[in-house]
Parts: C-alpha cells; structure tokens; sequence
C-alpha cells in the first residue's frame, strides 16, 4: 500500500517521501495540503534540512527517514579520496540536519545508523554507496514497521467504535500507512465500520489538513472537532479510544508527542477512554530516563497568530488573528507521563504497564502480549 491521492477524479498511489538514485529526495509537500497537491524536490542536505525545519516533511518517522537520505545526499558530494577526511566532513555536514528538529529522536537514530554502516567502510566510494543503499533499507524497514503496527493495532477497534485521533500520525508522517492510523485504516480494510473524530491540533492544524486529508482519501468515516471539544465527546460517551503517535517515549514510558497530548490523555482517564500509543521501537529512548530529560522544540510566534487557507476565491492567504501587540508561547511539543497511557503499540505487539520493565524486555526480543 502507498499514500493514496484522488485529484480530478483520478486516483494514484505515491509515499510521502523518496530518494531517487540521482540522490534527489523527493516529497509530499505538507504545507500545502489539503487544498494543493505538490511534490518538493531536494537536490541537496541543506535543501533537505530546510525541509524538516520548515515543515515541508514532518512527523516522527518521516522526519527519520528524510534525514537518512541526508546523508545519503551529504556524502555523495564530498570531493576527497581520504576516508577519515571524508568521515570528518560527513559529520560535519550533518550538523544542519541534526539542528532541524531537536525533539524527534527518529531523526538521531537513523544519522547514527547510516553514519555506522558507512564506517564500516573500506573507501569513499564504496562509502557513498553504502550511505544510499542504507537510508533505502530504512525506507522500505519503515513501510513494513507501521503495516505490523497497524495488524497489532487493528485488534484494539472493533466493529461500530468511534475513536479519536490527534495530530497526524497516518502515512503523511511516515512512508506509509503511519502510526496511530495504521491500526484504523488496517482496520477499515478489515471490514470493520469505524467514525474518526480528528482533533484540529492547532496551531498547525495537522488534524484538520492532513490527516482529515488521509480519511477522506481512504474513504474512511470522519469527523473534525476543534481542540477544546474532545472532553465533551469524551464524557457523552461517544469515544472508545484514543490513538496518537509519539516522537520519543523515555525509558520509563514518558510520551513526547504534539502539543495537546497531555491533556487528551488526562480527558481520556477521567473518562476511562483507552489511551493507545502507536510507535516504533526506535521511538523508544532507552538512554532517556523520563520525560523530563526530553528536549521540547519551541518555534515561531507567528504559527499561532497567523493561519494559512484558500479564501471566498480560492486564493491561498495567511491571515493573522491575534492583536498586534499580543506574544505568543509557542511550544510544539508536550510529555505526558505514562501513567496516563493504556498501551503502547509497536511492531513488535503491544505493550503493557508496568512500561519500564516491558519495554526493555520487548526491545530485547519480546513478543506480542495479548
């Protein structure tokens, strides 16, 4: 399965992000969604930096991936046939990836990867295809993790459950099929008739633009709600469940997710609504004791004053909705504990309390836990 896109009444199936041999790493352009459809073409690591920095590409997996081919890109272009100088540049090189996005730890583990395959390397050039063939191997590894999410995911929703989504955690955020909606669209396939409630997640609005976007593409049943109203829907009743993604969980079980998170997962045990958390295992920071020790990315005041949308004509227009003299804080992230979460989703089987002992023993070489 590919990210699946109706425009004009046709239909094609494309990933959210790829890297062509030319090392040309090409994507879904995020910003535009969901009123335009574009692809943003990277020739470059700095080109591809400014893309996660400036949220062309982003989401925890995605954001992994796209720094992966970085320095595939970093590396094909350094002119020296000395291997240490050609590793010192590399690194080097990848400072302004690093610096994109602090928060996602997806983005550190995969640099780390490739940059230890090439290593392993005999000379520049052999190093140059490795850097390729390794940011490919953890592209297609991504494709098969979230498809395993969603299988162990999809056992959690039963036929006629409404659920909530926040933020987006779907096949935009990843190469496909995603986190916290693979279990729904694995679901859907299943047959099973499932209602979406999807938070608008300001200030980006990545519920209301993309994964609202997702739904509507896969033809799944969905309904958008502003941010403030999900406790209500929560004591009605009509929620089941609560599906997100996470861009690091410390070792005790700590969820840095997108701002907004925290409180859903307060709402969601008042209420006693599961909570679920769908990740990877590389999501899973071992080295971090707990949230706390999380970094939080804090961006511009302007994404809170100004919202992007087509007007009345159709013409796409940032307008602003704050006085002129108002600041802004602006954290994009925030960390809830977890004793607030139900489970934890892997592609490995779910996860239950108590998390610290169970997420080590899973990454150890567990298996799925009914």
């Amino acid at each position: 399965m590919h990210v699946r896109v109706k425009i004009d009444g046709n239909e094609m199936e494309i990933r959210t992000v790829w890297m062509e041999e030319n090392r040309v790493v090409k994507m879904i352009d995020q910003r535009k969604l969901p009123h335009r459809f574009e692809i943003f073409e990277s020739p470059d690591h700095k080109t591809t930096a400014f893309a996660i920095k400036e949220m062309i590409v982003r989401g925890a997996g995605a954001i992994g991936v796209v720094a992966a081919f970085a320095v595939a890109q970093a590396a094909n272009t350094i002119r020296t046939s000395n291997f240490e100088e050609f590793m010192k540049e590399l690194n080097n090189r990848l400072d302004v990836v690093r610096a994109s996005r602090p928060t996602a730890v997806s983005l550190f583990y995969n640099i780390n990867r490739v940059l230890s395959a090439v290593r392993k390397c005999g000379n520049v050039d052999e190093a140059k295809d490795v850097a390729y063939d390794e940011a490919q191997r953890i592209a297609e590894e991504s494709v098969e993790i979230c498809r395993k999410i969603g299988e162990f995911g999809a056992e959690l929703i039963n036929d006629g459950d409404t659920v909530l989504t926040h933020c987006n955690a779907g096949a935009l955020a990843f190469v496909d099929w995603g986190t916290a909606l693979a279990p729904i669209r694995m679901a859907h396939y299943q047959g099973k008739e499932i209602k979406v409630l999807v938070d608008e997640t300001r200030p980006w609005l990545q519920g209301a633009r993309l994964t609202a976007w997702e739904l509507e593409m896969e033809g799944i049943e969905h309904y958008i709600i502003s941010d403030g109203a999900a406790g209500y829907f929560m004591r009605k009743g009509f929620i089941r469940s609560v599906f997100v993604g996470a861009d690091r969980i410390a070792a005790n079980g700590d969820v840095a997710n997108k701002i907004g998170t925290y409180s859903l997962a307060i709402l969601a045990k008042t209420n006693n609504v599961n909570f679920y958390v769908a990740a990877p295992l590389e999501t899973f920071d071992l080295n971090c004791p707990n949230g706390d020790n999380i970094p939080i990315e804090e961006r511009s005041e302007d994404e809170i004053f100004y919202v992007w949308g087509l007007d009345d004509e159709g013409a796409w227009r940032r307008v602003r909705i704050a006085p002129f003299g108002s600041r802004a804080h602006n954290p994009v992230f925030d960390v809830t504990p977890h004793e607030y979460v139900t489970l934890f989703i892997t592609e490995k089987g779910l996860v239950k309390p108590p998390f610290k002992e169970n997420i080590q023993l899973l990454i150890r070489g567990g298996s799925h836990k009914k």
